[in-house]
């Protein structure tokens, strides 16, 4: 329990973010199709939690109704590791993990609409913002833009919309304090997902085959640091850190994925594509902090 407390929420989610922003590099590196690498993340994260479960003594007598919801969180998720592994093979990691981080523009709509949220005028302004600086990375011109540009964008803006469901989902999980295993339900999570990916390949007729050893190795990091270790870093550091600063902090995994999708793949970028992820960046924040919950 003492050390517990020595990890302070800040730097952990500073840290998560960090580890969490080379996710889309290691789908590339691992060379298999998107739906294989957004399997192996989750059933290989999942044999992690799995035995951070049982150190940590959490398999015990659950509520069925909150294994259910874990279970469609799973199905949620399996489709924007879908359609966002898809998305990178169109648009490579950096546009795709913008894309999908305009999950906070429809969070913020359906909490106006739902949860009565109230929305600030910096909200109002981020959304044209984001798709200005969206429109900068891509080019003006929306006529000259291949047909996989435009499959890519698609599915990186569906990938918002099911992990903004995936949230929403996962928030009514952790509602109850006194029924809530941040391992033992990431854990379900990650086996659902799985299940759902897997399914997905026998029924398509895809292969489970890993090349060779490097991709291999891709694909255990992606399952250990990111659907392990990052994901329970954030989870557990979010809800005690400010929102406008893990906003923020947040930040760090679209723009440093930009970089790296530059750095290593050898991105195609100008200055107008530089200023644009800015752009969008600004958006994203404004939007991250732009709503308040009604009284």
């Amino acid at each position: 329990m003492n050390k517990e407390k020595k990890i302070r929420p800040v730097p952990a989610l500073l840290v998560g973010a960090l580890i969490i922003s080379f996710s889309s590099v290691l789908v590339k590196t691992s060379h298999v199709p998107s739906t294989v690498s957004a399997f192996y993340r989750v059933f290989f994260g999942s044999l992690f939690l799995v035995c951070a479960c049982i150190v940590k003594k959490e398999f015990k007598p659950r509520s069925l109704k909150k294994n259910i919801l874990a279970v469609v969180c799973g199905l949620l998720f399996a489709l924007d590791l879908w359609t966002w592994h898809l998305s990178i093979q169109y648009v490579g990691p950096g546009l795709a993990t913008i894309l999908g981080n305009f999950q906070v523009f429809v969070l913020s709509i359906v909490g106006f609409l739902v949860f009565k949220e109230k929305i600030r005028i910096q909200f109002v302004l981020s959304v044209p913002l984001a798709f200005a600086g969206l429109f900068l990375i891509i080019g003006i011109d929306m006529n000259y833009l291949s047909r996989e540009i435009v499959i890519g964008i698609s599915l990186g803006l569906l990938t918002a919309v099911f992990y903004s469901l995936f949230l929403l989902l996962l928030r009514q999980l952790q509602s109850d304090k006194n029924d809530f295993s941040l391992f033992y339900y990431l854990m379900l999570v990650s086996v659902a997902s799985s299940f759902f990916l897997g399914g997905n390949i026998i029924v398509s007729n895809g292969s489970f085959s890993i090349p060779d050893m490097a991709a291999l190795v891709s694909l255990i990091c992606l399952g250990l640091f990111i659907q392990f270790i990052a994901w329970v870093m954030i989870s557990n550091a979010l809800p005690k850190v400010n929102a406008s600063h893990a906003g923020l902090i947040l930040l760090l995994q679209p723009a440093l994925s930009f970089v790296w999708d530059v750095i290593f793949f050898d991105r195609q970028t100008g200055m107008a594509g530089w200023i644009g992820a800015i752009i969008v960046m600004m958006g994203i924040y404004l939007g991250m902090t732009g709503k308040e919950k009604s009284s």
